[in-house]
């Protein structure tokens, strides 16, 4: 067995590695970044190695950098994670070469299902089935427009190294085509330094299913049965859980026995998943799953898997990489129960899903009973950290299991509802909304569902009147002294006296007290009434205000001492930056007119593109920004006058 393990990631998944080296008595090193140097992963780990500045280009992904903190710790094998150098064969390969144990799988394996054109045809040739589209070499704007011609709209442009959502568009029309492949190419060279794409076509009621796989150095390929994925935004997974709702046992047998044929098709080992696309428009049928990609590591939501089976995917991962053979057979491999996993991302839905950074003042994740093994928290993240525009802005994940798939499902949008994070905003309203789905629900989704419904799951960003009520009622308390009798008889018979200035008035004309609060963007005059106290929100009084969680959503509330008066507005013209982030293209010179939506440039941040675009006919009169600039949040990127009128 493995004495020493290098983890050559961070955040959640760092930590999650960690927790099982660790129960089973393996040392284990952990490498960082600048912006990584005060992280939970490397004051969990037993040594830290630190590889550079913040960008990942410049740490995480200089693989001689890993290499060399192996060396120099005497760790004999590195862990990859997920993401960074994870399915990166030249580095698997290289730790091989450096003596050193490499806990993934062969790296010709990950170079057969790295590239997704190839992957595809290998699978055709093992007898997988895969969807209609375009793999061919020829990688011209015209061969590739005719290519989606013939396939017919919509259809997908995909990266053929991609993965986690990037690299990924759907396009409706002709028109939008040569556009959307600019885009689609752009971010693949960014994120993979490979703008090769494929094509395929749209599929109109697609499911994502996919098969979690298992291998060893021995010949033994076991599966560990089905996910669904389903539920995505901008191709990025949001909700997964295990088993796939409407999945019976014959449709099983047949995908499971389909991804098993693909691990064998690479003499696949460790850890992987098959992933396919549904076309659930007549249930889910094993004539209408397609091939879509191989992940040639431990995924994200490999928890749910792990909760209906019983087993822990990282100690199978580091007893392979020792040469052990598999621990289980496929017939001693049963579901259990239901499983469901949240990605609790770093984001503010209400304002585009734009990565939210900053202090973690205040963090807490829903508490777990020691007794209870049915809840896990998976986070790399704790209060009093910092969200680093540097990296992915998932901090942790929530997942629950359950006899049924609705008491898993009940569960886990209590969870989100418990969720506290302060000032950094986050997605847990979102996903307390999403949850409550009756579509989700009831197992009628598809990935088109988040976008079709998305108005219905974005959260309120101003606190509701029960909000308010909860706040109010401790701000009275707090400034009477706690003092016995009717709140509201007190204070209409009684002057407020020193209190006066504590953020509430007497109304005596209408015989009201009304509470003034400050959620920093507004002032809100509540109308003190009495509430029943178990229908409270949830409120802690701290030092910053009053803290309130509803639903998943934090707010901050203070006494308001006069009317709130922000700082001004800027000018209806104005382009800021949303978030701190590099300009990555620019489409537009001073002096140029412009029309309403026409995109101005494309800022990137923690690994997402947001197009800037004129909010209004008119030229540009001055810019600011130029392609390759690093800009902090609200800095000015350009000025768009509005065009003259006769």
């Amino acid at each position: 067995m493995i004495a020493k393990l290098l983890i050559a990631n961070r955040g959640e998944i760092a930590c999650r590695i960690m927790r099982t080296a660790r129960e089973m008595g393996v040392a284990t090193v952990a490498v960082y970044s600048d912006a990584d140097a005060k992280a939970l992963h490397v004051r969990m780990a037993d040594a830290a190695v630190h590889i550079g500045p913040s960008p990942a280009a410049e740490s995480y992904l200089v693989g001689e950098k890993i290499i060399a903190a192996a060396k120099e710790t005497g760790a004999e094998a590195i862990h990859p994670g997920y993401g960074f150098l994870s399915e990166n064969a030249g580095f698997a390969q290289a730790v091989i070469d450096a003596g050193l144990i490499w806990v993934g799988p062969k790296p010709s394996s990950i170079d057969a299902m790295g590239l997704k054109d190839a992957a595809k045809t290998l699978m055709q040739e093992a007898g997988v089935p895969v969807t209609p589209g375009y793999l061919g070499e020829d990688q011209s704007v015209e061969r590739l427009k005719k290519e989606a011609d013939a396939i017919g709209y919509p259809v997908l442009i995909k990266a053929v190294a991609g993965g986690g959502g990037k690299g990924m568009r759907k396009v409706d029309s002709p028109e939008n085509f040569e556009a959307d492949l600019e885009s689609c190419r752009r971010e693949a060279k960014a994120s993979f330094s490979n703008d090769e794409v494929l094509l395929e076509k749209w599929i109109t009621s697609p499911r994502h299913i996919e098969v979690q796989v298992f291998g060893d150095s021995h010949g033994n390929v076991v599966h560990l049965f089905e996910r669904d994925c389903s539920l995505q935004r901008r191709h990025q997974k949001v909700i997964e859980e295990a088993p796939a709702p409407g999945m019976d046992e014959a449709t099983r047998a047949e995908i499971c026995a389909a991804a098993v044929r693909a691990a064998k098709a690479v003499d696949y080992e460790g850890a992987g998943t098959i992933e396919f696309i549904a076309d659930a428009s007549e249930g889910l049928r094993a004539d209408r799953i397609f091939f879509m990609e191989m992940n040639t590591r431990l995924q994200v939501e490999h928890p749910v898997t792990e909760e209906i089976t019983g087993v822990d995917l990282v100690e199978w991962q580091l007893r392979v990489a020792s040469g052990e053979e598999i621990p289980l057979k496929q017939e001693e491999l049963s579901i259990d129960g239901w499983a469901i996993e949240a990605r609790l991302y770093a984001e503010d839905p209400a304002k585009g899903f734009l990565p939210s950074t900053g202090p973690l003042t205040y963090f807490r994740l829903p508490y777990l009973s020691r007794r209870s093994k049915q809840r896990r928290n998976e986070t790399g993240v704790e209060q009093g950290g910092e969200i680093s525009p540097y990296y992915d802005p998932m901090i942790a994940k929530l997942v629950t299991h359950a006899e049924s798939r609705e008491a898993a499902i009940n569960d886990l949008q209590e969870m989100t509802g418990d969720v506290i994070c302060w000032p950094v905003k986050c997605n847990a309203g979102f996903l307390n909304l999403l949850l409550d789905d009756e579509d989700f629900r009831s197992g009628t989704m598809d990935t088109g569902l988040i976008a079709a419904k998305l108005d219905q799951f974005i959260p309120d960003e101003e606190p509701s009147e029960r909000v308010l009520q909860s706040v109010a009622h401790l701000v009275i308390d707090r400034a009477r002294g706690g003092r016995p009798g009717d709140i509201r008889q007190t204070y209409l018979e009684n002057d407020l006296g020193p209190w006066g200035n504590l953020g509430f008035r007497l109304n005596r004309e209408a015989r009201q007290i009304v509470v003034q609060l400050n959620d920093g963007a507004s002032t809100h005059e509540v109308v003190f009434a009495e509430i029943d106290i178990d229908s409270a929100a949830w409120v802690e009084r701290t030092s910053d205000g009053y803290l309130v969680d509803e639903d998943g959503q934090t707010f901050m509330l203070t006494e308001a001492r006069h009317e709130a008066g922000g700082p001004g507005a800027a000018a209806d013209g104005d382009i800021l930056a949303p978030m701190p982030g590099k300009v990555i293209a620019v489409d537009v010179a001073e002096g140029d007119a412009v029309t309403a939506g026409q995109r101005l440039m494309v800022l990137e941040a923690m690994k997402m593109e947001h197009a800037l675009t004129a909010p209004f006919d008119g030229v540009v009169a001055e810019l600011s920004a130029s392609q390759g600039a690093q800009v902090q949040v609200e800095a000015l990127l350009a000025k768009v006058e509005a065009a003259a009128t006769d």
